[in-house]
């Protein structure tokens, strides 16, 4: 009881200066303490206007569910818009937060938001400049440099993958995966050398899933269903087309 007792008093203030931190920076932070297996990177980005898949309106949300999108942990927390459609159910907030934006339940605001996740996502599945590199099994222990990466089926992270920018002006990393993308307990996605949230891309031909603990980067656009198991982190966004996002004691933060 007395263990409980202090990990719940742990996590309780955890949560506060979270909220503080992410509420007094605006859009552009991460909570890095919220999560000691946080890799080194920014949340702060811009995105490539040239090579970058765009979003559209759909960069305003941090969680973007098409069926419903639910919370079953404390404490979540979301920095950014969260919103579903075409369902409009939106369960366990509270008790989970959002900050540095507001809850859309199947309003205009969503709509256009998944309108607009359509059409990145088609831009993200057809890419095929510069040539994709094909990958497969799992990408764990792997170090990538800019590119576009393709596998036709699912694809597994269990470990660290190094996404290398090569001190590049916003380097774009685009992933292709042709079905589910799942993470193994305490993987890491890690950002070198001018890699950031706002220019890596996954697009998944069916569902993410996100392993305890997770520390994960990038924009997650999923034709299914997302979601990410007790206290995985992901700084970008994490945008289903048609299912649902499911969140427990997470914190998402958009770039």
């Amino acid at each position: 009881m007395l263990k409980t007792t202090r990990f719940f008093h742990a996590r309780l203030i955890a949560v506060l200066v979270a909220i503080a931190y992410l509420t007094g920076c605006g859009t552009n932070c991460a909570v890095p303490a919220f999560n000691s297996a946080l890799p080194s990177g920014t949340a702060s980005c811009t995105t490539n206007g040239q090579t970058g898949v765009p979003l559209g309106t759909a960069a305003n949300f941090a969680v973007l569910g098409g069926s419903t999108v639910t919370n079953t942990g404390t404490p979540t927390i979301v920095s950014g818009e969260l919103g579903v459609w075409a369902g409009s159910a939106v369960t366990g907030f509270p008790p989970g937060l959002v900050v540095n934006g507001s809850i859309h339940r199947a309003d205009p605001t969503a709509m256009t938001a998944q309108g607009d996740l359509t059409t990145a996502y088609v831009n993200a599945m057809n890419r095929v400049v510069p040539a994709p590199t094909i990958v497969s099994g799992d990408i764990g222990g792997s170090t990538l440099t800019p590119g576009i990466y393709k596998s036709t089926s699912s694809l597994g992270l269990t470990g660290t993958v190094t996404l290398d920018g090569q001190n590049l002006v916003n380097p774009v990393f685009i992933f292709q995966i042709g079905s589910t993308l799942t993470t193994a307990t305490d993987s890491i996605v890690r950002l070198i050398n001018g890699a950031n949230a706002c220019n890596v891309t996954w697009q998944l031909g069916s569902a993410g899933i996100f392993g305890t603990r997770t520390a994960f980067f990038g924009n997650v656009l999923a034709q299914s269903s997302i979601t990410f198991n007790t206290g995985a982190t992901i700084t970008g966004r994490a945008l289903a087309r048609d299912g649902a996002v499911t969140l427990d004691d997470n914190l998402v933060t958009r770039p």
